[in-house]
């Protein structure tokens, strides 16, 4: 009997066509054919995993995974990423579940297969209806048979039912529910201060010299001068040659032309444009704009517009179309029109003139030559480029460079912290961080035209710099950290003695009260650990915060618990309940899982994994 495929002689497109949408629509299958081999990786229990079905799926990871990335990913970024694994562990839990789907009794019958099978879009002709030569081909392309797909269409079938089982019961309970939507909602009240160093009794005394010595061997690094980097180089730049060029004002009039819009600027108009759905419409209202009944803002809002909706902003004559001349007439602001347009009859309002303005040449002549030296500056150093190579190439010194040409010769001292002069450069920057001692100078570009070339001499170690020379600066960092100690033992005599919250109002202190502040909420300027901390705290209690060198008080007046009743807390309580049954069940089925591999028993062939993993590679 001849099918429908047969019937119409289709060609060799739409077997195509089909094998395209067999690949889309085969979940477990691949792209990658190792033919009719029944060869196993391994197995849990009596079920094997064949090679084919291993290889597959992680061809279909690493096509998700290029996807994703937008870019290719071959085997080894497979592996790096651990998709390999992840697709192992995948199938062994498959074959450990419909293993134990066997093992119970569980399985479906031909017509939940056929109902399967008639639902895959890569085994439907053009009609949407399944179809049986597509079906046959794809499977020989696959190198299954009829019998063998199906028997893994059943037991996938099968698992599907184990799985259900495993999760479907798992339903949060209602108390933990209730406790972390309490939890998320509650609120707290508390008092807030910061303690400043005027709020100490006296300011931190001047160290003496055995404290400034102490302070200064026990905190090293802020005192360590970087590893240094002693660099000479050569170096030119546009700037340095810009007194060479020579400019005609010929030269000078095209770049004049080239930029004319910059410098001559026509007359523009603010507007803000009302289309009406029909000119009598648009005639009556401009009626009464003109009797004075109504504004141009109150005619846009019976449009259901703000001013900031019919906007047009600063436009040209030309950027109006039919309604320009009408406009651009205007000498005072006004409202014109009805006037045509593609939209329908509209208003426009002209609310402002911006005068042409001209920049002559003379005018821009100063600015003109400036951008055309350098231009041509970048130009001279890109033709002498060549020359420079050419002689750092046959082994001349950076200082017999400078003497032949007009790069500048310099030394620096050059370390992390280096931003000055040529450092300013990321190029050079990163040429100093790299350089050895055995490497040969080499011609480097600069993002402005300029180049360089340097010489690596020698890397000075970091080092603690000498206490006299950072005398002033190691006072000030033991009078910082003193006055950081005085305040949060301060603090935490406060703390320590206050037995009613309320009596922080009255310290002294300057304080800011919060009301029902919310769990997860921020206080500007404030380090976030005061507020994780005011959600730690007892009712009723008093803390020190010690955080970002800073120290504050917290008295916390009141937990306030959210009324379980109100629509939102509803709502979140259902969507904790949601998350937690989800949770609980991906448990569950994970804990299930394992018990089922452990009691069937795993065995790899790490071999034949390897050579899988080759003909992926």
């Amino acid at each position: 009997m001849s099918t429908p495929l047969r019937a119409k002689k289709r060609g060799n497109t739409i077997i195509w066509i089909l094998m395209a949408m067999l690949i889309l629509g085969l979940g477990g299958f691949g792209a990658r054919n190792f033919g009719a081999s029944n060869a196993a990786i391994g197995s849990v229990g009596d079920r094997e995993i064949a090679m084919r079905d291993y290889a597959r799926a992680v061809s279909r990871e690493m096509q998700a995974a290029s996807a994703q990335l937008q870019q290719p990913v071959n085997f080894e970024t497979a592996q790096q990423l651990g998709l390999d694994r992840n697709v192992l562990s995948r199938l062994l839990a498959s074959a450990a579940l419909e293993g134990e789907a066997a093992r119970l009794g569980v399985s479906v019958g031909d017509a939940a297969v056929r109902d399967r099978l008639v639902t895959f879009p890569a085994f439907q002709g053009l009609d949407g209806k399944f179809d049986r030569d597509a079906y046959k081909l794809a499977l020989q392309q696959e190198g299954l048979s009829e019998a063998e797909f199906e028997a893994k269409i059943r037991d996938e079938t099968a698992r599907t039912v184990i799985q259900d089982a495993a999760v479907s019961a798992t339903a949060s309970p209602a108390m933990l529910d209730d406790m972390i939507t309490a939890w998320a909602t509650e609120t707290r009240s508390f008092t807030l201060a910061e303690l400043l160093p005027s709020d100490l009794p006296a300011p931190v005394a001047v160290p003496d010299e055995a404290e400034i010595k102490t302070y200064f061997e026990a905190h090293p690094a802020p005192y360590t001068k970087p590893e240094t980097r002693n660099i000479t180089y050569v170096w030119l730049s546009p700037e340095m040659v810009v007194g060479k060029v020579t400019l005609d004002d010929a030269a000078l009039q095209q770049a004049y032309q080239a930029r004319i819009d910059d410098y001559v600027t026509p007359e523009r108009r603010l507007v803000e444009k009302l289309v009406y759905p029909d000119e009598a419409t648009a005639t009556a209202a401009k009626a009464r704009f003109d009797a004075g009944e109504i504004d141009f803002s109150g005619l846009a809002r019976e449009r259901g517009l703000e001013l900031a909706d019919v906007d047009l902003g600063d436009v040209g004559k030309e950027d109006l179309g039919a309604a320009g001349d009408a406009v651009f007439a205007l000498t005072a602001p006004g409202v014109v029109g009805p006037i045509e347009t593609d939209f329908g009859p509209a208003l426009y309002a002209m609310n402002g003139i911006l005068d042409a303005q001209t920049v002559t040449f003379d005018e821009a002549r100063e600015e003109l030559a400036a951008e055309a030296s350098l231009d041509q500056a970048r130009r001279m150093i890109a033709d002498e480029s060549n020359h420079l190579e050419d002689l750092l190439a046959t082994g001349a010194t950076l200082e017999d460079v400078a003497k032949e040409t007009d790069m500048e010769l310099a030394t620096m001292a050059f370390d992390t912290a280096s931003e000055e002069g040529i450092a300013a450069y990321p190029a050079f920057r990163d040429a100093a961080q790299a350089a050895t001692a055995e490497d040969f100078p080499q011609l480097v570009p600069l993002d402005d035209g300029g180049v360089f070339a340097l010489r690596l001499d020698s890397i000075d170690p970091p080092a603690v710099r000498p206490l006299e020379e950072v005398r002033d600066q190691v006072i000030a960092d033991w009078t910082r950290d003193q006055t950081q100690a005085e305040l949060k033992k301060m603090a935490d005599d406060i703390a320590a003695a206050s037995t009613d919250p309320e009596a922080l109002q009255a310290s002294g202190l300057v304080v800011t009260r919060y009301d029902d502040f919310a769990r997860g909420g921020f206080i500007d300027r404030t380090p976030p650990e005061v507020v994780q901390r005011a959600f730690t705290m007892a009712d009723g209690a008093t803390a020190a915060v010690e955080a970002q060198g800073r120290v504050f008080l917290i008295a916390l007046r009141a937990v306030n618990a959210a009324d379980p009743t109100a629509p939102e807390v509803v709502q979140l309580r259902g969507q904790v309940a949601t998350q937690m049954s989800q949770s609980i069940a991906q448990d569950m089925f994970q804990l299930y899982t394992e018990a089922v591999e452990a009691r069937a028993g795993i065995k790899l062939d790490q071999n034949a994994i390897a050579a899988v993993n080759a003909q992926l590679n």
